[in-house]
């Protein structure tokens, strides 16, 4: 059976999602669109570009994640100057290891732009912090920056994605018309999990949509107990983090929505073991068992 699959994003976490699509692959399930933010992007694209679990379990497994913490010379040299160089730089590490590694993974399954993939098979969420707003890749290239979609390097979309502030610089798309210049950051500062992706004007799905989130449900309905301004400040950034897409997850498909609540692993952690890769793994493939045998 086909479906459609949203990826929420949650750093490291994301080796569950590999589990997920074990347990997919078991059930026959094929994923005809897929979409997500940060981590949720990446695996959404290594979807589409036609790798199988086994694959990218091979891949993430054998991979060394502090590959991706490029800095400068410098900065690798006299690690204070990172924070020195901040102010300009706007992220601690470049992200240049990592599109380039993710262009040359994508470059052996045929795939450089989104010309090489079905139409509409493949959304990336990132956030744009100089116009305010949420953009999806491909879709508003065109219609926000005047780029074409369909050369555009999907390697580059991904990069923009998982774009955390102050983590990794921010991507920069430039307007080819207007020469305007936007910064672009990590989806999950406006939408995390956007289950929204796919719809079309209230009309019928085409198929069963699937929604996959590294989160405990219960983190959308409530915020803990308030007790001094610190809490009151993690409540609101919460809120304007989680207010878009919990209209989603409480109103309309709360049903179709796979939970992998993983608390005791930060997103950032990438030191990750390769003990604690393949826990993930696992308790993302028997999480998914279960749920599968319930789901409609």
């Amino acid at each position: 059976m086909k479906i459609d699959g949203v990826f929420s994003g949650g750093g490291v976490k994301a080796f569950v999602f590999i589990g997920a699509l074990e347990a997919f692959e078991e059930k026959n399930l094929q994923f005809e669109r897929v979409g997500g933010t940060s981590a949720g992007a990446l695996l959404a694209t290594f979807i589409a570009a036609g790798y199988k679990a086994k694959e990218m379990k091979e891949l993430f497994l054998d991979l060394p994640l502090e590959f991706f913490l490029d800095q400068s010379k410098w900065s690798s040299m006299f690690p204070f100057l990172k924070w020195l160089t901040l102010y300009h730089t706007m992220g601690f590490y470049r992200g240049n290891n990592f599109e380039n590694w993710l262009y040359q993974k994508l470059s052996e399954k045929g795939i450089t732009s989104f010309a090489d993939l079905p139409s509409a098979t493949l959304k990336i969420v990132a956030a744009d912090i100089t116009y305010n707003r949420i953009i999806v890749f491909p879709d508003d290239l065109k219609k926000y920056y005047h780029i074409e979609p369909d050369y555009f390097p999907v390697a580059t979309a991904v990069r923009s994605s998982i774009s955390i502030p102050y983590f990794f610089r921010p991507s920069k798309l430039i307007n080819p018309r207007t020469r305007q210049r936007s910064f672009v950051v990590d989806g999950m500062i406006l939408s995390n999990f956007p289950l929204w992706i796919f719809d079309h004007n209230n009309k019928k799905r085409e198929r069963p949509l699937l929604g996959m989130q590294l989160t405990d449900p219960k983190e959308y309905y409530h915020n803990k107990e308030m007790r001094n301004s610190i809490d009151m400040l993690r409540a609101v950034l919460g809120t304007m983090r989680k207010a878009y897409d919990t209209k989603y997850v409480s109103e309309s498909i709360a049903k179709d929505i796979l939970f992998f609540p993983v608390d005791d692993i930060s997103p950032i952690d990438f030191s990750l073991s390769l003990e604690k890769k393949e826990a993930l793994i696992d308790f993302g493939y028997h999480r998914t068992k279960k749920f599968l045998k319930k789901w409609p």
